[in-house]
């Protein structure tokens, strides 16, 4: 049995390592079409009560119901209401939840929340719409098999009405703990005990969780978080927009970035940050489905570097000011985190997160950091958090460490 949970677990890094690698967008992969076989309403779902992480609606999800790895579980597509991290109104939000057949252990199955990294800023880009889950099933299916209920939310503005605060993560901290709640509601025989795990923008998602956990839902037990590569703070991208040194990846979450804000802020002109094929190819270069994904890839190789460059130092400090507002860290943490990047990251630069992570040490909690110099975004070792992962659920001394080893 030791041996066999053993290659669960690796399993589950290897699937996970591949689902956190952004690829601006995943668009077009397995979207749910027209016709396919009608969801119905899950039986067991309570959908009496009110209040963020209360159930709008929960739906079987037939397309991934019928795969070999579905027939394994209980998966439900809910919507469910949550709250706006700038505002604090009202909000609904839409994700998918899994339980595992059979008998739970007491107290019900733990809880992973899997925060997913950049899947686009539109509704149709969110991960419940697709039958494959955007090509992010592996990781849902390996934490199943290790015996836990999961999470996956979509993110406001994702799968549901409303716009989509790219990349506000403590509106994502939000939706993710209330997609706990949701899955609470959805299956029965799920712990109030959880851990959430995310990458790139889940990683900012799954940190600002910690840091709002205990205040926004003290009747749940949050024990850790792992942050890998995480977009805890951005506003460097300004800088680097007017000095024409955004790196090509950077180029894209910059395009994300700005028509999300123009988007929420209307004083927010798109044309001060767009010229030549940024501003011909802008609602292309924004898609994450229908006919315009085509032609993503000829508008990438057509953008140079002053298409994006801020057209005065007044547009670029409103951008600043708007993304200073989202950075973490925000307030102390909930529960220990550990954050593991990469020093050759083209999407995150990685003094970013080492400042980021000093002032969440400054803050107080128990931060253990990895700085992998030769990494990217995507290729950082994570072999051994499934481990750390572990022993948070099994209450073990946590070693806390703020500097990056």
């Amino acid at each position: 049995m030791r041996r066999r949970a053993r290659w669960l677990i690796l399993a589950a890094v290897v699937v996970l390592v591949a689902a956190l690698t952004p690829v601006a967008w995943r668009v077009g992969e397995g979207l749910v079409e027209p016709g396919a076989e009608r969801a119905v309403p899950i039986e067991s779902a309570n959908l009496s009560g009110s209040g963020p992480g209360s159930l709008v609606s929960a739906m079987t999800m037939p397309g991934f119901a019928h795969t070999n790895e579905g027939k394994g579980m209980h998966s439900a597509r809910v919507v469910y209401r949550s709250t706006s991290g700038d505002t604090g109104a009202p909000t609904e939000v839409s994700g998918s939840v899994f339980a595992p057949l059979g008998a739970p252990p007491p107290g019900g199955w733990p809880v992973i929340v899997f925060a997913h990294g950049t899947t686009g800023i539109n509704e149709p880009c969110a991960p419940s719409l697709s039958a494959t889950l955007l090509n992010m099933t592996g990781p849902v299916i390996a934490f199943i098999r290790n015996g836990y209920a999961v999470a996956m939310p979509d993110y406001q503005g994702l799968g549901a009405d409303g716009v989509h605060p790219y990349p506000d993560s403590r509106t994502a901290g939000l939706n993710l703990i209330d997609s706990v709640r949701a899955l609470r509601h959805t299956f029965a025989d799920v712990s109030k005990r959880w851990a959430a795990v995310g990458g790139s923008q889940g990683g900012g998602a799954v940190w600002a969780a910690d840091e709002q956990a205990a205040a926004y839902a003290p009747e749940l037990e949050l024990v850790g978080a792992v942050a890998y590569v995480p977009a805890a703070d951005v506003t460097g991208l300004v800088d680097k927009a007017l000095n024409n040194t955004l790196t090509d990846d950077q180029r894209l979450i910059w395009i994300a970035v700005v028509e999300s804000l123009a988007r929420l802020h209307p004083d927010v002109n798109r044309d001060d940050y767009r010229r030549g094929a940024a501003a011909k190819y802008w609602d292309v270069l924004t898609s994450c489905s229908g006919p315009m994904v085509s032609d993503r890839p000829a508008a990438i190789e057509e953008l140079q570097a002053g298409d994006l460059t801020p057209a005065s130092p007044e547009a670029a400090d409103k951008i600043r000011r708007l993304l200073a507002a989202w950075a973490l860290p925000q307030r102390p943490l909930s529960a220990p985190l550990s954050v593991v990047y990469g020093g050759r990251d083209t999407f995150i630069d990685a003094d970013w997160t080492t400042a980021a992570i000093g002032r969440a040490c400054a803050l107080g909690g128990t931060v253990a950091s990895r700085l992998e110099p030769g990494k990217g975004h995507g290729g950082v070792d994570v072999t051994d958090q499934y481990a750390w992962l572990q022993d948070r659920f099994a209450g073990k001394p946590v070693s806390s460490g703020c500097a990056p080893a």
